[in-house]
Order: C-alpha cells, then sequence, then structure tokens
C-alpha cells in the first residue's frame, strides 16, 4: 500500500513525526539534563533513521542509528555533556534522518532545537512588542453616515424572526407528510396521483423539516 507512493517522496520530503519538537535544558536542574525523543513510523514499511547535530561534542545519543518498524516508535535519550554558563542561550539543532530499511537514500528528515538556559524563569520568553503603524497623510477616510442605518436594517430583519419563504416552504413540507405513500395498498382517497407521494419523496420533505 506505501510501497505504490514511495515515488512522491523520493525528493527527500517524507513527513518525520518525532516528540517534542524542541529540547530545552536547564544549568541550574541537573534532571533536565538528559531528554529523551520519541520517533514515530505511522507507514507501512520499516524505516532506518540517524541523529545528526550541529554540535556533536556537546551531547551523547544513545542509539544514534537504528530501525523503526511499520507502526511503532523508538525512544532516543539525549544527554547535554557541556551544561556551563559559556554555552547558555546558544541554539543547537539535531537532524532525524530516515530512510527505508535496506536503502542508503534519504527519504525524510526533521530538524529538532536544542537550547541551554540557566533556570526555567529566566527561558521564559519576552512578548512580542506591537507598536502603531504611522498612518498615511495623502487621505483621510470619511465616516460613512448611510453605513450604520444600512446594516441596522440588515441586523433587525435577520433578527426579527423566519423569512415568509422559509415559513411557506415548512407548510408545503408538512403538508406533504400529511399525503398518502405510494405503495401502501390501495390508497383510500380520491386525491389525484400526483399528490400520492413516494417514500424518497417524504424524506426529502422531512429532511428539509429538520
Amino acid at each position: 500500500m506505501f510501497h505504490s507512493q514511495m515515488p512522491t517522496f523520493s525528493d527527500g520530503k517524507l513527513p518525520v513525526f518525532v516528540f517534542p519538537t524542541a529540547l530545552i535544558f536547564y544549568s541550574n536542574d541537573q534532571s533536565s539534563h538528559k531528554q529523551v525523543l520519541t520517533i514515530y513510523n505511522p507507514y507501512e514499511i520499516s524505516l532506518r533513521f540517524k541523529v545528526l547535530c550541529t554540535s556533536p561534542k556537546k551531547y551523547s545519543v544513545v542509539e544514534s542509528e537504528g530501525t523503526i518498524k511499520p507502526k511503532c516508535c523508538v525512544d532516543i535519550v539525549v544527554r547535554h555533556n557541556e551544561v556551563n554558563r559559556s554555552h547558555e542561550g546558544f541554539q543547537d539543532k539535531f537532524r532525524i534522518q530516515v530512510s527505508e530499511s535496506g536503502h542508503k537514500k534519504v527519504l525524510g528528515n526533521k530538524d529538532i532545537t536544542s537550547v541551554l538556559y540557566p533556570s526555567k524563569e529566566k527561558s521564559q520568553q519576552k512578548d512580542d512588542r506591537f507598536e502603531s503603524l504611522a498612518s498615511s497623510q495623502r487621505s483621510t477616510p470619511e465616516p460613512r453616515q448611510d453605513y450604520d442605518h444600512k446594516h441596522a436594517k440588515e441586523i433587525s430583519s435577520i433578527n426579527s424572526g423566519p423569512s415568509l419563504l422559509i415559513i411557506i416552504a415548512a407548510v408545503i413540507c408538512i403538508c406533504a407528510l400529511t399525503l398518502p405513500t405510494l405503495g401502501e395498498g390501495e390508497p383510500n382517497t380520491r386525491l389525484p396521483s400526483y399528490l400520492v407521494l413516494t417514500v424518497n419523496q417524504k424524506l426529502i420533505a422531512a429532511y428539509v423539516l429538520g
């Protein structure tokens, strides 16, 4: 099933699913110096993965290469080996490459950021600061007096209740449901044949009524 789709991802754009999408380490919290990355394989084939890093000397990874069976996942333990103030605030990246098991061609990859902070309190990013824009001096839009009156009428017409067309449609549907049904024996009525409805016609009328 998946094999027929493989040529679509020959350009290395196979989606790779990894959690979490970022690794956060804290200098003052030793328990955070070891993180776990989970790589998922939702596909019908076995995947071969490989973990790369922009700063390989700062980290150690347990099982940086391996195989993930179809519909399974693996946990990778990442340890920060150089927790010191000189490395705080710098962003590193891990890249998870995947390929079909038994093949070398890379089908896709996923980048995971990694940052070391002094503490959780100092890792909080500041809120974006928004400022007003300078307005153009060429023209100033004038308020439209008819806008409020026009839309007030539209709003009042909406809030005034169901329209006449809706009421007429509802009455027609109710009448249709009370008419004889075709196929229920010989109808005891002298109504014309076009007023004897089929089951499907009555279902449509009931659907319209909601």
